[in-house]
C-alpha cells in the first residue's frame, strides 16, 4: 500500500514533512487538504483534524516531527535525517524542537492574530511572540557560526524544521540584518531542492498569508 500524506501545501508542518520525503525521493500519495474528501478521509483518521498526517498501510501517523521519524525506520534513504549515534540524534532532536516552539510557534501566534477580528486581538501576545523571535534569533546567529546545518555538517530532521519556520518567520517579523550567519542559513536552506520544490508547490497559495507575502522568496 502507498504511503498517502493529507497536507497542505502552504503550511509550515506540512512543508516540514514534504522536506523529508523529498529528500529521499520517497514516494507517496499526496491527499491535498481543501479538497472536501481529503478533508473527511482526515476527520475519519485523526479527530483532532491537525495535519499533516501520514496513513502507512494500517499505521497512521500523526505530528511531523513523528512522522520524519517513522520514514527514517520504516522508509529509509540515503540521507539519514536523525543519526543513528545517540548523542548526535540528541542534538538533533533539541534544535528540532528549538524550531518548532521558538521559531514557529511565535510566527504562527503573529499569523494567527491578524486573522482575528480587531476586537479579538491580543496586541500583548504579539508583542510577546515578536520578543521570543528576536531571542531566538539572536541565539540562532550565535549557535550557527560555525555550522553549515543546525546540528553540524549534515543536512537533518533539525532542517527539516528550520526552513518553513526561518522562511515564514521572516515575513512575519523580519530577521535583523545583524543576524548574518541566520540570513545565511535561511539562504542555504532555500537553495536546498527539496525545500525550494516544496516553496514553488505553495506559491500559488501566497495570497492566504494575511501579513502579505513578499516577492522576495
Amino acid at each position: 500500500m502507498a504511503l498517502k500524506l493529507y497536507a497542505h501545501p502552504f503550511s509550515s508542518y506540512c512543508q516540514k514533512v514534504l522536506i523529508a520525503l523529498y529528500e529521499n525521493d520517497i514516494s507517496f500519495e499526496y491527499r491535498t487538504l481543501g479538497d472536501e474528501p481529503a478533508h473527511a478521509e482526515l476527520a475519519s483518521l485523526w479527530p483532532i483534524k491537525k495535519f499533516p498526517v501520514l496513513v502507512d498501510d494500517e499505521r497512521t501517523v500523526v505530528e511531523a516531527s513523528i512522522i520524519i521519524e517513522h520514514l527514517g525506520l520504516y522508509h529509509p534513504g540515503p540521507v539519514k535525517l536523525v543519526p543513528d549515534d545517540p548523542r548526535a540524534a540528541l542534538d538533533v532532536r533539541m534544535m528540532d524542537r528549538f524550531f518548532d516552539n521558538y521559531v514557529m510557534t511565535p510566527m504562527q501566534k503573529i499569523v494567527a492574530d491578524r486573522i482575528r477580528a480587531e476586537s479579538d486581538r491580543d496586541s500583548h501576545g504579539v508583542v510577546e511572540a515578536r520578543r521570543m523571535l528576536d531571542t531566538a534569533y539572536a541565539w540562532l546567529d550565535y549557535t550557527m557560526a560555525n555550522r553549515e546545518w543546525a546540528a553540524g555538517d549534515g543536512f537533518s530532521m533539525a532542517d527539516c524544521a528550520a526552513a518553513p519556520s526561518l522562511f515564514y518567520a521572516d515575513w512575519a517579523h523580519p530577521i535583523d540584518a545583524e543576524h548574518t550567519n541566520v540570513l545565511s542559513y535561511r539562504k542555504r536552506l532555500l537553495a536546498r531542492p527539496s525545500f525550494a520544490r516544496a516553496v514553488d508547490e505553495a506559491r500559488p497559495y501566497r495570497s492566504f498569508f494575511p501579513l502579505g507575502a513578499p516577492d522576495r522568496d
